[in-house]
């Protein structure tokens, strides 16, 4: 007889094979494949891609679908998408645990809240997905806001545990809803990976950038785009962008930016990009720049660094002390003259000071994927 696995309900609003989501979705992909031999999953998801209105092609929707043998996921349609559908497809999952992924979302953060009342003895486990984080609260934050003081008044929260990926998103969740909230650190696992790297050639005063993020202000490509627009580069520099347009005001703003840009700097738009592409696609480029507002893991940077390709990131990530280990920058959003001047010692750089970058940078994720420790958090996480 084979031993019992709890089984983990999870509610995310986009799972596979959406990839225009980004993190959380590889957040809980990763956390599967990692305890895959000790729980079995079950998803409630959406059937289409995030910014997207078709649904997947080839799956069924408003139905338990099993994927492989520790998964089965259920693909709600907007026009089935209600209350009672949900609490159905959760009732019939017969969860041991119930993992819910964000915060403000009606349909997959909020209902599902409400649904797990309905069980006895069912582990209740809040991911917050870093929404929670000041800078994040502060975006369109009146209804955020709003919304968390009437969680706090009502009790929405006072018998689940919410899931930190740090100690700094421990404080943030204890901040609002105080010391006894009951919280557990586990980080975010990063993909598993068995692929080697691949050298790139490097010629002094050429320099080939990529950002693989969604098109917001929380990623801050406006922010990339004056620091190429405000400071002057002594070289050639190509800055291509990967990912959905969340706001279109935003984008015709950074649009503004590109049209104004000197020769030296060129900067294109390349679309989405499928996750199972992504790693090929960084390895043609020099470096990953993402002077991203926040991030409570941030799996881009991680596949970057795993691709062998070093990073010019925020200090507003997990991912510190880069230029100790050789392997990019992490920079105070409130100097953007160092973000240039990484820039431009980069631009500077010959294939063998680039190739250091790049061996370090691929070794020093191997060592992060590595971590067993981690893995164990999320073990009790569960447990």
């Amino acid at each position: 007889m084979s031993p019992f696995k709890p089984r983990i309900l999870i509610f995310i609003d986009w799972f596979l094979p959406g990839y225009k989501a980004g993190g959380p979705v590889q957040s809980c992909v990763n956390m599967m494949e990692h305890l895959k031999g000790e729980f079995d999953f079950y998803v409630i998801t959406r059937n289409i891609d995030y910014c997207e209105v078709q649904p997947y092609e080839s799956i069924i929707s408003d139905s338990w679908t099993k994927t492989n043998t520790y998964l089965q996921v259920y693909y709600a349609s907007n026009r089935r998408l209600t209350y009672t559908a949900l609490a159905k497809a959760a009732l019939d999952a017969k969860p041991d645990i119930i993992f819910i992924n964000g915060i403000y979302s009606l349909y997959y953060s909020i209902f599902p809240l409400l649904i797990s009342r309905k069980f006895n003895d069912v582990k209740v486990i809040v991911s917050a997905r870093g929404m929670l984080a000041p800078s994040a609260i502060d975006v369109k934050g009146g209804k955020k806001k709003l919304f968390l003081q009437m969680a706090k008044a009502l009790g929405f929260y006072r018998h689940v545990c919410f899931h930190a990926t740090n100690n700094t998103e421990e404080l943030h969740i204890r901040n609002l809803f105080g010391q006894n909230q009951q919280v557990k650190i586990a980080p975010n696992l990063p993909k598993i990976y068995t692929l080697s790297f691949s050298g790139l050639s490097k010629q002094t005063g050429m320099l080939r950038l990529a950002s693989v993020a969604r098109i917001s202000p929380e990623k801050n490509t406006k922010y990339a785009l004056q620091v190429l627009h405000e400071y002057t580069f002594d070289g050639n520099i190509v800055f291509d962008i990967f990912g959905p347009v969340y706001d279109e005001a935003y984008w015709t703003e950074c649009v503004e930016l590109i049209n104004s840009l000197p020769g030296n700097i060129q900067v294109n738009y390349r679309g989405s990009i499928e996750h199972t592409k992504v790693t090929e696609t960084l390895q043609q480029y020099h470096a990953l720049f993402l002077p991203t507002r926040g991030e409570n893991f941030g799996h881009i940077i991680f596949e970057s660094l795993t691709a062998g390709r070093p990073v010019v990131i925020s200090d507003q990530t997990p991912w510190r002390s880069l230029e100790e280990h050789n392997i990019g920058f992490d920079i105070p959003l409130n100097n953007p003259a160092a973000f240039a001047e990484s820039l431009q010692i980069m631009l500077n750089q010959t294939q063998e000071e680039y190739d250091m970058l790049t061996n370090a940078a691929y070794l020093y994720a191997q060592q992060v994927s590595q971590d067993k420790q981690a893995v164990e958090l999320n073990r009790l996480l569960f447990r």
